[in-house]
């Protein structure tokens, strides 16, 4: 029997601080309704001044496993998707590692938007991998305190992006379900569309989020719609098989848009952006903890996951729930 990679169980957490659009608007020129209008958020959670991304990240490992009826010691490999890690290094994956009360090796993985896909990508092939040690189960993470590196003067990034986290639990096995493919993009020469205007080897600072917000747009819905296009190609599928489309949360528009381009009915577009705004590599753990928590999905579901960041990175993955 072939060996797959299942999804088990998901879990996630955000701060309790709640930013709404009306708070925005009492510190910058903005309103409730140009937010809506032009990203569909209405809110997004903000991190206390004492939790980081490795505290969030914990948090929603902690849920993940507990859905999954396991703990710390069950799990084989940890990688945490995140572009807010506590520190330079060590990696942000060893604090979840050893909170968690796990011998799992872990590690960081670092697409921006997209890092949650790539750690996807990434666990299942080694836990595939006949030349690795057997790992039976594996954590992908996916965590970011966005709050930390926003320009709060700038509306036209500051609106966006919100803090949290999303974990899947993975685990080996035989059977139908699982990943089926996953396809993974990056284009170096977009590099000034979305980044962040600082770093350990250029100004020593961490920096700010810079957008250029009408390039990104442009490249998302071409972006995500080819590579789910190619992933259902992979797997000789049809988008109306599709149970679930679960795009990386950036904008309300871009997801409409790529589902229509893909004839995916919005009726099949999990849509969390209202409530959490865009928190990068968090975002489809999010979605999928939250469909998860609701009782949204269902043995048997196919999900199409897609996502874009800086990078510029980008990818699609066919996941059998």
């Amino acid at each position: 029997m072939t060996v797959t990679t299942r999804m088990v169980a998901c879990g996630s957490y955000v701060p309790k601080r709640i930013m709404t659009n009306d708070d925005l608007s009492a510190i910058m020129d903005t309103n409730d309704q140009w937010i809506r209008d032009r990203s569909g958020i209405r809110q997004r959670h903000i991190a206390a001044d004492d939790e980081y991304t490795s505290d969030m990240a914990y948090h929603a490992a902690m849920q993940a496993l507990q859905r999954a009826q396991l703990t710390g010691s069950d799990i084989d490999a940890i990688i945490v998707a995140t572009s807010t890690p506590d520190n330079t290094f060590p990696a942000t994956a060893t604090k979840v590692q050893h909170r968690l009360g796990s011998s799992a090796f872990a590690f960081d993985v670092q697409a921006v938007c997209s890092g949650f896909l790539y750690g996807l990508a990434v666990a299942d092939s080694m836990m595939k991998n006949p030349a690795m040690p057997p790992i039976e189960r594996a954590l992908v993470i996916g965590a970011e305190s966005y709050s930390r590196i926003l320009n709060w003067s700038d509306r036209s990034t500051a609106v966006l992006f919100g803090d949290g986290a999303g974990a899947a639990v993975l685990e080996k096995t035989n059977g139908d379900a699982g990943i089926e493919r996953i396809r993974l993009y990056s284009d170096g020469g977009d590099y000034d569309a979305l980044y962040v205007d600082g770093g350990p080897s250029t100004t020593g600072q961490a920096g700010h989020l810079c957008m250029n917000g009408k390039e990104i747009y442009r490249k998302a819905v071409t972006y995500l719609t080819q590579s789910s296009q190619q992933v259902l190609r992979d797997a000789s599928r049809d988008a109306d098989e599709v149970t679930w489309l679960i795009p990386h949360q950036a904008n309300k528009r871009i997801m409409d848009k790529v589902a229509d381009q893909l004839s995916i009915d919005r009726q099949k577009l999990v849509v969390t952006v209202d409530r959490h705004a865009n928190t990068s590599s968090a975002s489809i753990p999010l979605a999928l903890a939250l469909w998860q928590e609701e009782g949204r999905l269902h043995k048997g579901d196919l999900l199409l996951l897609n996502a874009i960041g800086g990078g510029l990175t980008w990818g699609a993955a066919l996941v059998r729930w």
